[in-house]
């Protein structure tokens, strides 16, 4: 039975895609780059260096490899609220988030 803390409705994959978050940082937003943990049709979770807020808005952007996409490199731009926040090892934190909106972009 599933707990309160663990609310997934769709299939995780265990997939490692290259990730750019714009991840608000006062008045500006710093790019950062990183890679996916897991991802599933309304989600996904990374890890990275910066402290985000449960509920914050985020902005970021998903390679899917040839692998996937049997065809080339495509991006995805994704806007999303991060719905969880875990202290990782070595100072990383672990962010889930939630996938609002998404757009195919060019490379």
């Amino acid at each position: 039975m599933p707990t309160s803390s663990d609310q997934r409705t769709t299939r995780r994959f265990s997939l490692k895609l290259p990730l750019t978050v714009k991840a608000p940082n006062g008045e500006t937003s710093e790019v950062v780059p990183t890679q996916t943990k897991d991802v599933s049709a309304r989600g996904v979770f990374f890890y990275m260096d910066q402290d985000v807020h449960e509920g914050s808005k985020l902005e970021f952007t998903l390679t899917l490899p040839p692998e996937i996409t049997l065809t080339e490199n495509i991006q995805v731009r994704c806007i999303g609220k991060v719905v969880r926040v875990d202290q990782g090892e070595g100072g990383s934190v672990g962010i889930a988030a939630a996938i609002e909106q998404y757009e195919f972009i060019g490379d």
